[in-house]
């Protein structure tokens, strides 16, 4: 099944920045449909929708309610669909303004980030719903409405949400919506049940919510930090996730502030009991401390490796021996400091701007060219699995340490520039030195030097990538690498 990067990967040209953005709806979402009680799409336009008279969307993601019956039995990720077809998607996208359908529970809300609106979240309802709402239902749905005005104003999603735990509650878990004073509105059941299992004896509504949850942890560090997390959300965007014990019981908190058209309206707080599902998360934590563990050990093992080889290399005479040894020590480093990120990671995810920033000081103590050129990196690599980070940080390196080698006379000055771009599509990396330039008649497919034999057999067979080495414009040489992400790394 293709994936929301695959499908924007294979239909648009978004720039990384709206990418994330995506995706961080896609990572909210579950929550606004179920306290939406409806399905949600994202859709995307294929043409450009304010210019073509025939204008189609495509649905990149979906999301069905817990809380309700679904709308969509079948799967629409990947449907394609005309103006005609869903005439509200196209309107939405023109007006960039929020547009009910003339079917009843049918809303098309724009997605904004920035200045641009990127996509149109819509949200169906099934008929099966028409009736009179309780007073659950009505809290819920006031603060969805809060929400999809948030994403319309592109204030939601926020990327910089504090958080002190990985998971969150979900709306079923425990609900309630506090008014602008911090006083509760509603509380559902669940909420309820958590807070009693936190200590408290009466009920929560109309009660000050930052006081009594103070009022109930243990720790009196920990209590005064909720109770201001709880406030702070009252009177900005950032909303915050925590974890709270209080009597015996752990819970999940989250807040989350709404303020749509920039004017606070309340705020949510989720909550969630999670005392049982801490005490068998603990048996978890030892494997993954064992994995990064190993991690951890490889990395020591190569570095003793790098150690013996540069120990060697400086009792080595022969001056092509040694440049030999300095270059596998180099080789070795880079992979050191990958498996070092993993052993720090909990998703085997890296991130390549951290490594690169690392090994560049290292590269400029084994290069055999004075040390006046410079090495400096522009825009975000971004982050890779580990199996992709390995191959791309060898390929950075010898790239970086090619154009400081080769790329300059002895003694003189320079800079080798690292410019990257990443959008949905690809991830462009050109290394751009401003040194002598490419030797006359210089192929890279005719290349026996070993370090660009290595980048050409990394960049075809292991990231399924391209590159070019060519005289740059205004003297020096680029070094130019494409990267495919999404489906295409897999092909």
């Amino acid at each position: 099944m293709s994936t929301l990067s695959d499908l924007l990967a294979e239909h648009t040209d978004l720039p990384g920045e709206a990418v994330d953005h995506l995706q961080r709806v896609v990572g909210e979402w579950q929550l606004l449909a179920d306290l939406s009680f409806a399905d949600l799409l994202l859709w995307v336009g294929t043409d450009d929708v304010a210019g073509s008279p025939d204008a189609k969307v495509l649905c990149v993601a979906q999301c069905r309610p817990t809380t309700a019956p679904t709308a969509f039995t079948e799967d629409m990720v990947g449907a394609v669909v005309s103006e005609s077809q869903h005439p509200t998607v196209i309107d939405s996208l023109i007006t960039r303004e929020i547009v009910r359908g003339e079917v009843r529970g049918s809303e098309s809300v724009p997605v904004r980030c920035g200045e641009h609106v990127i996509a149109v979240l819509t949200r169906d309802t099934s008929p099966a719903q028409q009736r009179r709402p309780s007073s659950l239902e009505i809290a819920y749905r006031t603060s969805a409405d809060d929400l999809c005005r948030m994403i319309s104003d592109g204030t939601f999603p926020t990327p910089v949400e504090r958080t002190d735990v990985n998971s969150s509650p979900r709306a079923g878990d425990g609900f309630i919506r506090l008014d602008t004073e911090g006083r509760v509105v509603y509380a559902s059941p669940n909420a309820l049940s958590a807070y009693h299992r936190m200590g408290l004896a009466t009920e929560l509504s109309g009660r000050d919510l930052a006081s009594v949850t103070r009022s109930l942890i243990t720790d009196p560090f920990d209590s005064q930090e909720a109770a201001d997390h709880i406030r702070a959300t009252l009177s900005s965007s950032v909303g915050h996730r925590m974890e709270v014990d209080a009597r015996g019981a752990t819970v999940l908190i989250r807040t989350l502030s709404l303020r749509p058209r920039d004017r606070s309206v309340g705020a949510i707080v989720l909550v969630r009991d999670v005392t049982e599902v801490k005490r068998r998360d603990r048996a978890l934590l030892s494997k993954d401390a064992t994995i990064r563990e190993i991690h951890h050990r490889v990395k020591n093992n190569l570095q003793t490796v790098a150690a013996l080889l540069r120990l060697q290399s400086r009792r080595m005479e022969n001056e092509e021996a040694r440049s030999a040894l300095s270059e596998s020590v180099r080789r070795v480093t880079s992979i050191a400091v990958v498996h070092e990120m993993l052993s720090m990671s909990v998703d085997e995810e890296v991130d390549l701007d951290e490594i690169v920033d690392r090994l560049v000081p290292i590269m400029l103590d084994v290069a055999t060219v004075d040390s006046r050129v410079r090495v400096k990196r522009e825009g975000k690599l971004g982050v890779f699995s580990a199996e992709r980070a390995t191959p791309l940080v060898m390929v950075l390196t010898e790239l970086v340490q090619n154009a400081m080698e080769h790329g300059f006379e002895a003694g003189s000055a320079g800079t080798v520039l690292i410019k990257a771009d990443r959008s949905a599509r690809w991830l462009d990396v050109v290394i751009h030195d401003d040194g002598q330039g490419l030797p006359t008649g210089f192929s890279l497919e005719r290349s026996e030097g070993l370090g660009l034999q290595i980048v050409r057999t990394l960049v075809s067979v292991e990231l399924s990538g391209s590159l070019g080495l060519h005289p740059a414009q205004g003297g020096g040489t680029d070094a130019s690498l494409r990267v495919p992400l999404g489906r295409r790394a897999r092909h």
